[in-house]
């Protein structure tokens, strides 16, 4: 197998990525009660969360329902990248990932074919979610494209980290519980529902510095609502960068995985 002309060796690599790719997108097609509640959530922080503050608050001359919109496109990506990674436990319990394993193609093949699959996923939330931008006077829809970018890489750095936690617990209940206690605290130390400003106290400043995902609803609400701390480039690179790290931590947790 390793004397294999390398081009028919690529290919073999490229179909088996694919073929893992394909498989995650039927089966998210499958769970139509996955999708609707992938939505609904989303919009019912939207239009009864934002609504009710929004009635008595708005941030530098915005609705607060416009302002936590970038905010809610962000927390749609990071609960759908991180929790696809139960697949992987689910899989392992019914013995799917075992027949998946046993294929003639390098395990790395089949994690980025699960990114990929998990990435695809989430984006066609997301764009179901910018299908109701217009209902937000004050977005800006000609900063959907970048927007969607910065969230294709988000996606892209969660999806690895649901799988490198999936790779390393063997129930569900433990994926939820652990998924859980990072997920929340990214999510709210983002800045996705309230402004970073100086008002913050010292040691709340210092952790959404240090949270990776602050930068990514910088950089959508500056695309969205031109409401952003730092470069749009900036926000992108940092994003990137945190992307890189989990795609390498976790192909190495897929690849140990037993």
């Amino acid at each position: 197998m390793n004397d294999m002309n390398p081009s028919k060796l690529l290919q073999r690599e490229l179909m088996g990525i694919s073929a893992v790719w394909w498989r995650e997108y039927k089966v998210f097609w499958r769970e139509k009660s996955r999708i609707v509640s992938s939505i609904v959530q989303p919009l019912i922080w939207l239009f009864l969360f934002g609504s009710g503050i929004g009635a008595s608050l708005s941030v530098e001359n915005v609705h607060y329902r416009d302002y936590i919109y970038p905010g809610i496109l962000t927390m749609s990506v990071i609960f759908g990248s991180v929790f696809f990674g139960l697949y992987i436990v689910w899989d392992r319990k019914l013995d799917v990932l075992k027949a998946v394993l046993v294929a003639p193609v390098a395990r790395i093949s089949i994690f980025f074919g699960k990114v990929l699959g998990g990435c695809t996923d989430v984006l066609l939330q997301v764009m179901i979610l910018f299908a109701f931008a217009f209902l937000f006077p004050a977005v800006d829809l000609q900063g959907i494209p970048q927007a969607l970018l910065l969230l294709l890489v988000t996606s892209i750095a969660l999806v690895s980290l649901g799988l490198a936690l999936g790779s390393l617990l063997e129930s569900l209940e433990g994926f939820q519980v652990i998924s859980a206690f990072l997920v929340f605290p990214l999510f709210f130390l983002s800045g996705a529902l309230f402004p970073l400003d100086e008002r913050l106290p010292s040691w709340l400043t210092g952790l959404v510095i240090l949270n990776p995902l602050s930068y990514t609803v910088d950089g959508v609400r500056g695309a969205l609502l031109g409401m952003n701390r730092y470069p749009f480039w900036a926000d992108l690179g940092i994003v990137a960068l945190f992307a890189l790290v989990m795609l390498v931590v976790g192909s190495v947790m897929f690849s140990r995985m037993k």
